[in-house]
């Protein structure tokens, strides 16, 4: 299988650019091109380590999702959440190019290197990773997280290892996501990180935290895009 390739594009103020190749391993979904050399000190492990994070910093002394930010950090220190920006984001299956703010355009990226870190609790969103779609909408998050979830519920199904098709996995889900988000912000704060980094990962989290009171009440409200399915003709036993 091909390597999976993904350009973003930040066009600035002043005709200044930066362009972030991202390459994933096919299979596993992370990031092969990841961050080298020395890193700063706010990736340690245990720097505003997360409550529930599953590592001992004896054993992996880095944080992957702190590791992973330093290449954005360095790249927008002088750039303000609000800062207008084009985007161009290009991937194997789509080029979309849009007029928006850095915080929009950074907290887009995030979305993919975030599960694409090895952290175990991003990795959930690993298959919205490998259909990245740039610059989702809150609407086209709940309707791909949902989708993506139930999917792993019927795949687990057919082990005999699921417990049936509710959300309830996936709000747990989102609720370590939060406390994450949370961490990593207070991480970067308290390593006076630039505040564009900051505030992108605040957008991730807006939507991580409102997903997980949303997820049933949202879904109901597409319900009705689905009526085809409820006709009985399509057996489903």
């Amino acid at each position: 299988m091909d390597m999976i390739n993904i350009r973003y594009v930040f066009k600035l103020e002043k005709q200044r650019s930066e362009i972030i190749d991202l390459q994933l391993d096919p299979m596993t979904l992370e990031l092969v091109n990841g961050p080298g050399g020395d890193l700063p000190f706010w990736t340690q492990l245990d720097f505003h380590q997360c409550p529930h994070c599953p590592f001992d910093p004896l054993m992996n002394p880095v944080c992957p999702v702190a590791a992973c930010l330093v290449d954005v950090v360095k790249r927008f220190e002088n750039v303000l959440s609000y800062d207008e920006i084009d985007l161009e984001v290009t991937t194997s299956a789509r080029h979309v190019i849009q007029h928006t703010t850095a915080q929009r355009g950074i907290s887009s990226l995030l979305g993919i290197l975030f599960p694409a870190s090895g952290c175990p609790h991003t990795a959930f969103f690993k298959p919205m990773v490998r259909f990245h779609l740039p610059l989702a909408t809150e609407e086209d998050t709940i309707f791909r997280a949902s989708g993506m979830f139930l999917l792993a519920q019927y795949f687990l199904k057919k082990k005999e290892a699921g417990n049936g098709l509710n959300l309830q996995g996936l709000t747990k889900i989102y609720n370590n996501i939060n406390l994450l988000n949370i961490n990593v912000a207070e991480r970067l704060r308290n390593a006076a990180c630039n505040e564009s980094s900051i505030n992108a990962i605040i957008l991730l989290d807006v939507f991580a935290h409102t997903m997980s009171f949303v997820i049933e009440e949202q879904l109901e409200e597409i319900r009705y895009l689905f009526a085809p399915y409820f006709s009985g003709e399509i057996e489903t036993s």
